[in-house]
Formats: structure tokens, sequence, C-alpha cells
């Protein structure tokens, strides 16, 4: 009987080394925040409204190797300013009609010590796809009252806008841009762990 065990216990061995923990967006504690440069003397902030993600990771704990999928309505851009958030939809920039999402599929998930990371994945805009990389701090793991295992993180990082098409480049009278072509992003995600 112990050596049936035992084969069994061999047996099941790869595949429980293989399961990975799943995790869901807990999409009313997280957002996804970019600012850009305005006539080279100022930012201006935004965020998306509607978004999604998952993640799977090797344990609760350890996020090593973790696969990172995002998406992002891009119809839902708020920047406090409807006729600016029109032209964000229109065809100089996202071209929301013909493109609706944005999407980041993660290729690596590196910790570089504590609960400092590094995030690279293909950034999908506008149909181009391109690697970007994001800093990411663990924010860590913990219960919630209601019995929820929730994992946090903030990712922060820079894209070039242009690279991904988002072309419209007016300039002031002194030569200056009206809007940067360098987009910072900031994403603060909060994950549930799947029962």
């Amino acid at each position: 009987m112990k050596k049936l065990i035992l084969s069994a216990a061999v047996a099941l061995a790869p595949v429980l080394a293989m399961a990975q923990v799943k995790w869901g967006l807990d999409k009313s504690h997280s957002s996804v925040k970019f600012s850009v440069e305005h006539l080279v003397i100022s930012e201006v902030e935004g965020n998306f409204k509607m978004f999604d993600g998952n993640l799977e990771s090797k344990t609760a704990n350890d996020f090593t190797d973790a696969k990172v999928n995002f998406t992002v309505d891009v119809n839902s851009i708020n920047t406090d300013d409807e006729k600016r958030d029109g032209h964000l939809k229109s065809d100089d920039f996202f071209n929301a009609e013909k493109y609706p999402k944005m999407s980041f599929a993660g290729t690596s998930f590196k910790k570089l010590k504590g609960n400092m990371y590094t995030l690279e994945g293909n950034l999908t805009i506008r149909d181009v796809t391109k690697p970007v990389k994001f800093s990411v701090v663990h924010g860590g793991v913990v219960k919630d009252p209601w019995g929820n295992i929730k994992a946090g993180f903030k990712a922060s990082g820079k894209i070039n806008r242009k690279e991904f098409g988002l072309k419209w480049g007016a300039v002031t009278e002194a030569g200056g841009a009206v809007v940067g072509d360098e987009v910072n992003m900031i994403i603060n995600v909060e994950f549930a762990q799947a029962k």
C-alpha cells in the first residue's frame, strides 16, 4: 500500500509542480493612468475607466515568471475634457472606432530584489505591436475581511506614442510640441486569487 501511495505521489509531482495560481483583476481597486507633456511647460493627466486583466503565478506568493494579460477599452479614455477626449478617440490618435482595444501580453516577469520586479511584454495599440518594459513594485499579498486573497502591484513605464501610430503633431509658434511624444503610464492593480 505504501508503494502504491508513493508511486501515485511521484506520478502526480510533475502535474502539481505545473499547477498555476489564477488571479482575476479587482477593477474597483485598480486604475490605469497616464500623463503627457503639454506645450513643453506642463503635463496633462488622464485615465481609462474600463479595463480588464488576469495573472497566473507559480504560488500565491511567488510571482517570478508570472503570466500577465491586460486589455483597455480605448473609448473609456477620460481627461476631464469631452472635446479633448473626442480628439484622442479620433484617427489623429487612437482611432477608437476602428481599434477599440489596447492589449498587453507579458513575456517576462523577473524579480530584481525585495519587492521590485521588471515586467516585459508586447503592447498593441492601433494594431501596432511593440515590446515594452515596466518597473513593478509588488505591494504584497493579504487576506481581506471577506476571506479573499489579494495581491497588489504598481507598474510604471514610458512609451513613444508615435511608434504606435498616434501621430498628431501640432507645434506652437515657438516650435515646441503641443503634445509630447513620450507618454508616462502608471497602472495600479489589485488581483483576487481565484477560488
